[in-house]
This record gives C-alpha cells, structure tokens and sequence, in this order.
C-alpha cells in the first residue's frame, strides 16, 4: 500500500532486483578455465529451480545464491584437479557432491532424475574411497561400531562436504550417528596420514556443547561494571586453532541442539 506523503518523504527510494544467477555463474567458470561455462551455469540455475518446484520443502534446503557459489567453488577444485576431464562430467559431479547429502531419501531419486533430464547420459566415474573405507572400518571396530554401509556413505559426503565448505551442519534425529561420523571420520584422516596416503593431514578436534554455558561464556561479553571484555569460550578456542601453524586440519564443531539464540548469535559473530 502507499506511504502518506509526509511519511513517503523520510525515505530514499531503492530499486531491487534478482540477481543473474546464470551470468554470475558463467563469469565464475570462466574465471576457474572452463570452455562451455555458458551451459554450465544454465545448467546449474535450471537445477536449482526445478528442485525448488519438484523436491519437498524442508528448513535446510537452499537454492540462493550461496548453494549456487558453493557448486561453483567445487567445479573450480574439480576443474583443477582434473584438468583434462570433460566440462559437463565435472559439473554433473560438483552438482551431486554439493546437493546430494543434505536430501531426504524421498527426494533423492526425484534429484536424480532432474540430473539425468540435464545431463543426459553422462555417467559420473566412481571415485576411489578404497583407502578411506579401509581407515574407517579400522576406526569403526576400534569403537565398538558397526561398519553399516549407510554410515559409511555419510561419513564420505561428510568428507566431501569439508572439502567445499569451510563451515557446515549435521542435522539429524537423536542417536542418528551424527558426532560418531564426525570423531570416526577425523581418527580416520589421522590414520590415512600416519600411512602417507592421500595426502591427508591429522585432525585437531575441538568440541564444544554450545547449550551448557551462558551466551556470555560461549561467545565473550563486556562486564557491566569494569567495561572489560572478556573472551568466551569460542573466541579463545578458535584463536588457538588460527595461531596453530601446523598443516593438520582444525575442527571447532558444536555438538548439541540448535536454538535460536546460539545460533543467531554464531551468524552474527
């Protein structure tokens, strides 16, 4: 509805606009040495918005503009990584990489249909996990856990999401192995750089239960009185894994439920 004039005259008139999904892409793959990056980045786009008609809705599914950069980032590592390999194959699997762990099973085939509508008849080349696996089930019968082949299949999307994401979420049920997949899978790169394999680096694994402390104590606050800052505990964690300089790899993971307030607050920081 229209603003009363003397209201309409306390405000700057903004255009908005979404933004070219497609264009920004293409530029992107240009920039990482793709030839066909045109179609690529339509194909990407065409993805996303035939998921976000066809797929069910839930809170963690996102086709903006970060899942978009997200796909691209990993079709630049893949682009590096396998120079000589066709375009539409290292699309196709920076597609699946990004987006194929966050469905729920209902929506996995229809996701694989969308892809194989877009990137009819590409095969995606099996990725050698042989060493990963052997690592796991090392790890797993240390634990006292069962190598179920499902646990394994997360534990290596797990994997692939590090690779692309410098942050991420587990989301899950109780007793769905979720901080089992992350302590297993980080034993597990320890081990594979024991053997040299991989090129894998130790893990160092910091955990912290973001609902036994005040927002205060997680975060740092200002005392009332002093006006002195003190750090909390995530600020003092993370410094020490920033000034860390061994290559080893270095995980802060909040390991409890999610509220609004930790949560928003970790946005904000």
């Amino acid at each position: 509805s229209e603003l009363p004039d003397n209201l309409k005259a306390l405000f700057r008139t903004v255009a908005m606009m979404v933004p070219d999904y497609a264009m920004i892409g293409e530029i992107i793959l240009y920039s990482f040495g793709y030839l066909e990056a045109r179609d690529c980045a339509t194909k990407i786009v065409q993805c996303y918005k035939l998921c976000s008609e066809q797929l069910s809705s839930q809170d963690h599914y996102d086709y903006g503009m970060r899942a978009v950069i997200s796909v691209l980032r990993a079709a630049g590592n893949l682009k590096r990584k396998f120079v000589d390999e066709r375009e539409d194959i290292l699309m196709l699997r920076a597609i699946t990489d990004v987006n194929l762990p966050k469905f729920l099973d209902q929506d996995v085939p229809l996701f694989r249909g969308i892809l194989s509508d877009l990137f009819p008849g590409v095969e995606l080349p099996e990725i050698d996990y042989e060493n990963l696996v052997a690592a796991l089930e090392k790890e797993s019968k240390r634990r006292n856990l069962q190598p179920l082949p499902t646990f394994f299949e997360k534990i290596i999307q797990l994997y692939e999401m590090i690779i692309v994401r410098h942050g991420l979420m587990i989301v899950g049920e109780s007793f769905g192995m979720k901080s089992s997949c992350i302590s297993v899978l980080a034993a597990a790169l320890g081990d594979l750089c024991d053997q040299k394999q991989n090129n894998e680096f130790h893990v160092k694994y910091f955990c912290i239960n973001p609902k036994s402390v005040t927002m205060a104590q997680l975060y740092g606050a200002e005392d009332a009185v002093s006006k002195e800052w003190a750090d909390g505990v995530l600020a003092v964690t993370f410094r020490n894994a920033a000034r860390d300089t061994s290559p080893d790899r270095k995980w802060v993971v909040f390991d409890g439920p999610v509220d609004a307030i930790w949560i928003e607050n970790m946005n904000t920081v």
